[in-house]
């Protein structure tokens, strides 16, 4: 078993892509810092395949879902790598099958909040994603009924235009229909 050494200044894009690969944890860059945290837990998980599923079933042709993909936010030093829980992209740009996606690539992130991840999702998060110019971000927090917040990038902030529970509709990016209620249970129908 290998030792991580962990770095003692700001990491650039080739160091960070010289990490050794560790699935047991999630690795990030904030502006070159290292940021290591747990995987989410398996509830988390469940409701992030599910909403997957939900919107790869509503989007357009030409769309497509990629759960917990490296996104880079800022190429330049000190570059920061983040990883949403999921994103909407053009399939052609997923069929390219990059290492990492960028933040013009992104149309919609969506993060699912955990315990530790809160502040970071509803602040730094919305903050760097606005930088970036990903034009819609939502956040899901998933503590007791599933509770959307849908956010559009307006003049580089975003505006909310839907914080609720229960069936979640817009126009925009696209036309979708989510009941939320559904993604904390089983969507997929069962076999017969």
């Amino acid at each position: 078993m290998s030792v991580m050494t962990w770095p003692d200044h700001l990491m650039t894009l080739a160091e960070f892509d010289e990490l050794p690969e560790d699935n047991s944890r999630r690795y990030e860059l904030q502006e070159g810092v290292l940021q290591v945290t747990p995987k989410a837990a398996g509830f988390h998980q469940f409701v992030l395949t599910r909403l997957s599923a939900v919107l790869d079933r509503i989007l357009p042709e030409g769309w497509a879902t990629v759960s917990e993909p490296e996104v880079v936010i800022q190429q330049t030093y000190p570059p920061t790598i983040r990883i949403p829980d999921v994103i909407v992209l053009g399939l052609d740009r997923v069929l390219e099958k990059p290492v990492r996606y960028h933040a013009q690539d992104v149309a919609l992130a969506v993060e699912v909040l955990s315990p530790g991840s809160k502040r970071v999702d509803n602040l730094v998060k919305r903050a760097e994603y606005a930088e970036a110019g990903i034009p819609f971000y939502w956040i899901l927090d998933i503590a007791d009924h599933p509770r959307l917040i849908a956010q559009r990038l307006v003049d580089g902030v975003y505006k909310e235009d839907f914080n609720g529970t229960g069936v979640f509709m817009t126009g925009e990016p696209f036309d979708l229909r989510i009941d939320l209620d559904s993604l904390a249970t089983r969507i997929v129908p069962k076999r017969t």
